[in-house]
């Protein structure tokens, strides 16, 4: 024959039991409510290694952008002083005068051939730094947009398990209801570790 004093008991056991229930649920969603960020940190972490990339990117580029423009003018001075020789060979008298002009004219062609092919070299680089800026900014937008729809996402997400989670906690409330105190405190901490 049972007691009442049994019953009793079973009612806390079954209670206890239900509790471990809605406990190990609750914390596990404590747990996944706590985590959560973090799943954006690596989406986080990648758009500032983006960011910083297209800085390093865009500094290279403004250095070879500035190459040119010297390589422009330095090429535009070097036709003009050849230009100023071969008009000059008009006015030239001597033999010897027109071989200095001659060697004068022959370097400052060498010189101008020299700076273009440099220039070709530094125009292509400064097209495929270009290009890489676009396709770099285009990644950082389509990251950017990523790291959005995940967080709002994810902020949806926590809500709806802080929701369950207020529910979970009334019925914490409900099968603690009375048992001793000191009892439902050492049976959460077990529950808990």
């Amino acid at each position: 024959m049972f007691h009442k004093e049994d019953n009793g008991m079973i009612e806390v056991f079954d209670k206890l039991r239900s509790l471990q229930d809605v406990l190990s649920e609750k914390y596990e969603l404590q747990s996944e409510i706590e985590e959560a960020p973090k799943q954006l940190s690596s989406q986080g972490e990648l758009l500032a290694r983006l960011k910083k990339e297209l800085i390093e990117k865009n500094a290279e580029y403004e250095e070879v952008k500035a190459k040119v423009a010297r390589l422009k003018v330095e090429l535009s001075d070097v036709e003009a002083e050849r230009e100023k020789s071969e008009k000059s060979m008009d006015d030239i008298q001597t033999h010897r005068e027109y071989e200095a002009l001659d060697k004068e004219i022959k370097d400052a062609t060498e010189k101008s051939h020299a700076i273009r092919k440099d220039l070709e070299k530094e125009e292509k680089t400064l097209a495929e730094l270009n290009d890489t800026l676009k396709g770099s900014l285009e990644m950082i937008s389509a990251q950017e947009e990523d790291l959005n729809s995940s967080k709002a996402s994810l902020d949806s997400e926590i809500d709806a398990k802080k929701i369950k989670l207020q529910e979970l906690e009334k019925k914490e409330a409900e099968f603690s209801e009375g048992i001793d105190p000191e009892i439902i405190f050492k049976f959460t901490r077990i529950v808990k570790s």
